[in-house]
């Protein structure tokens, strides 16, 4: 008997099935960020780069982005939420508050997801080598190679692993929804200011989105194996 597609839906997102359904989000994450570092390598998103890029700034005055001078402001204030210095302190203080509740499987979980995140991103940007966008003044000061963008990468993996925590002790499944919706809106805030603030081309962005989604599947559906393969405790 043959299930619809939201039946197959509802049982990849149920208990059981959830590390498949997260382990193949992740494969399908890490096939487009193969495809967009491939197409980076030969030059073919040159185009689409340049050209979004530019959209973001002011018709013939590559200097100023668009829209009014306290947008910029706006801009450096998001893009700093994911920053190194910020995700640091919000993992550590999470960490150290599951740690103190006994939940070391959930700390585990987030250290794993964001310390991975940080070795992934690094090593890929010395592998890749991309020079920053020279189109327009940098609107922030950078000192790393572009591909793929970190600041996209760890807030995608960092936002979205807590707010799948959050999400998980939540009993209203309204409450779920808007939980994870935030955490997806973070990451995608940081990533958009990336690229208004000059210091990233698109292509950077949409390959650390994909790459921290994806390291925070795994993550997490590794987390959901353990705990299920642990001893329970008797009644």
């Amino acid at each position: 008997m043959r299930m619809s597609g939201i039946a197959v839906a509802k049982r990849l997102l149920s208990r059981e099935y959830l590390p498949i359904g997260l382990l193949g989000g992740a494969a399908g994450a890490v096939w487009l960020f193969l495809a967009l570092a491939g197409e980076m390598t030969e030059g073919d998103t040159r185009a689409f780069d340049r050209r979004l890029l530019l959209a973001l700034r002011e018709p013939g005055d590559a200097a100023n982005p668009i829209g009014p001078p306290w947008l910029e402001v706006v801009g450096r204030d998001f893009t700093a939420l994911g920053g190194t210095s910020v995700l640091s302190l919000l993992v550590i203080t999470v960490v150290l508050y599951l740690a103190l509740a006994r939940k070391r499987a959930e700390a585990l979980t987030l250290s794993a997801t964001a310390l991975g995140a940080l070795a992934l991103e690094s090593g890929l940007k010395d592998w890749y080598g991309r020079p920053r966008p020279e189109l327009v003044p940098h609107a922030v000061q950078v000192f790393t190679a572009s591909f793929p963008s970190g600041h996209a990468t760890l807030s995608a993996a960092v936002f979205l692993t807590v707010g799948a925590l959050l999400a998980r002790v939540q009993p209203d499944r309204r409450l779920k929804v808007y939980v994870s919706s935030v955490a997806a809106l973070l990451a995608l805030i940081v990533g958009v200011s990336r690229v208004y603030l000059g210091v990233h081309w698109p292509t950077d962005v949409l390959a650390g989105w994909t790459l921290g989604a994806a390291w925070a599947a795994v993550c997490w559906a590794t987390a959901l194996w353990l705990e299920r393969a642990a001893p329970r405790p008797p009644p």
